[in-house]
C-alpha cells in the first residue's frame, strides 16, 4: 500500500480527496495538509476549508501550516516513509525539500492544459479569453510554478453557458478520474513524463480587483466572457453613481447595434423584460441577472418591476479608470 499525503484547500479539491479515500485498499491516506481557517463573511467568522471539513469527516489527521516550508510538524510527517504528495489547489508554494521528501516526489492536479495557463486562476482566464476547451493536467511538481513535466492530460470542453463555477465542477470530476487512472501507472513506472515547451507557456495570475470591473468600451462578447469567467467569484461589477453593482449574467446581442456611447442604457422594457447597454464597437449587451448595491441578486424582470434602480434610458454606467500602461 502506497502512503500518500494530500494537499488541497477549496471545493475543487474535495472530489479528489474523496476518491483517494475510496481507494483505501490501494492507498493509505496518511494526512491532509490544507490552509489555516480563515475569517469569512461580514462577521469574519473563522471557517475551515472544504478540504479540512472532508478530511475530518473521514477522521484523517489535518495539518494547517501558515508557511509550509517553515512548519516542523509537516517536515516530520513527510519524513515518515511517505511515497507521494498529491496536491490540488493547495495555495502555497512547496519548497524543494518538501517536494523531494517522498519516494515518488509530488504530483499536482492542475486545471488547465499545461503549459497554457500556469498560475492561480487558469479556469477564469480560459473562459475570459473565449476558449472553447480547457482541461486538467497531472504533472510532476518542481519549484518553478506549474512548470513540471506532464504525466497525463484530459481535455474538457467549455460550453457557451459555462461559468467559472460550472467549469470548476466539471474539471474537479475530470481531474479526479484522471488522477485515479494515473497513479497506478505512475507507481508502476509506465508513464514517460513529457517536458513542457517553455515557449508555449502562458500565465493566469490571481484576479485583481481592477480586473473585476467592467470596461464598457469592450465589445459585448468580451464583457459576456468576463461576466461568465467571474461567476460565482469574484463577480464582475460596475458602478452606478459611485455605487458598486454586481453583474451576474449577461448576453451579447449579436444582431443588435447602437451608436450610443459605451456604458449608456439604451433599453428598459417590462414585457418582455429587457435591459440593454451599449458597448464597444457599436455592440449591445443585455443584462439578465444583477445585484444593485445593498440588494440581493435578482433577474432582470425583478429589477425592472422594482423600479430599475431609478435608472432610465440614456443614463450611463461609470467608466473604469485604467492605470497608465494597462
Amino acid at each position: 500500500m502506497k502512503r500518500i499525503v494530500f494537499m488541497g484547500t477549496p471545493a475543487f479539491s474535495v472530489n479528489i480527496l474523496e476518491a483517494l479515500v475510496e481507494k483505501k485498499d490501494e492507498y493509505g491516506l496518511v494526512a491532509v495538509v490544507t490552509q489555516p481557517d480563515r475569517p469569512v463573511g461580514r462577521k469574519r467568522k473563522l471557517t475551515p476549508s472544504p478540504v479540512k471539513e472532508a478530511a475530518l469527516k473521514h477522521h484523517i489527521p489535518v495539518y494547517q501550516p501558515e508557511k509550509i516550508g517553515q512548519d516542523q510538524e509537516v517536515k516530520d510527517l513527510l519524513a515518515d516513509n511517505i511515497d507521494l504528495i498529491v496536491t490540488a489547489a493547495f495555495g502555497q508554494f512547496l519548497p524543494t525539500s518538501i517536494l523531494n521528501a517522498p519516494k515518488y516526489g509530488a504530483v499536482n492536479v492542475h486545471a488547465s492544459l499545461l503549459p497554457k495557463y500556469r498560475g492561480g486562476a487558469p479556469v477564469h482566464y480560459a473562459i475570459w479569453n473565449g476558449d472553447k476547451e480547457t482541461g486538467v493536467t497531472i504533472m510532476r511538481m518542481v519549484k518553478k510554478m506549474d512548470a513540471g513535466d506532464i504525466l497525463t492530460q484530459v481535455v474538457v470542453p467549455i460550453e457557451s453557458d459555462d461559468t467559472v463555477a460550472t467549469m470548476f465542477d466539471k474539471l474537479s470530476l475530470a481531474g479526479t478520474d484522471l488522477l485515479i487512472d494515473t497513479l497506478p501507472k505512475l507507481f508502476a513506472g509506465e508513464i514517460e513524463p513529457q517536458a513542457q515547451v517553455e515557449e508555449e507557456a502562458t500565465f493566469s495570475p490571481n484576479i485583481t480587483s481592477q480586473q473585476e470591473q467592467i470596461d464598457w468600451h469592450q465589445e459585448a462578447r468580451q464583457i459576456e466572457n468576463q461576466v461568465r469567467a467571474f461567476n460565482a467569484w469574484p463577480v464582475a461589477h460596475t458602478k452606478v453613481n459611485g455605487q458598486r453593482w454586481k453583474i451576474w449574467q449577461v448576453k451579447a446581442l449579436d444582431e443588435e447595434t447602437s451608436e450610443a456611447k459605451p456604458g449608456t442604457i439604451i433599453k428598459i422594457q417590462k414585457k418582455p423584460a429587457q435591459f440593454w447597454v451599449a458597448t464597444g464597437k457599436q455592440t449591445v449587451l443585455a443584462i439578465e441577472q444583477l445585484q444593485p448595491a445593498g440588494k440581493k441578486q435578482m433577474d432582470v424582470a425583478s429589477f425592472i418591476n422594482g423600479g430599475a434602480g431609478n435608472l432610465t434610458v440614456g443614463d450611463t454606467f461609470d467608466q473604469v479608470e485604467v492605470a497608465d500602461g494597462e
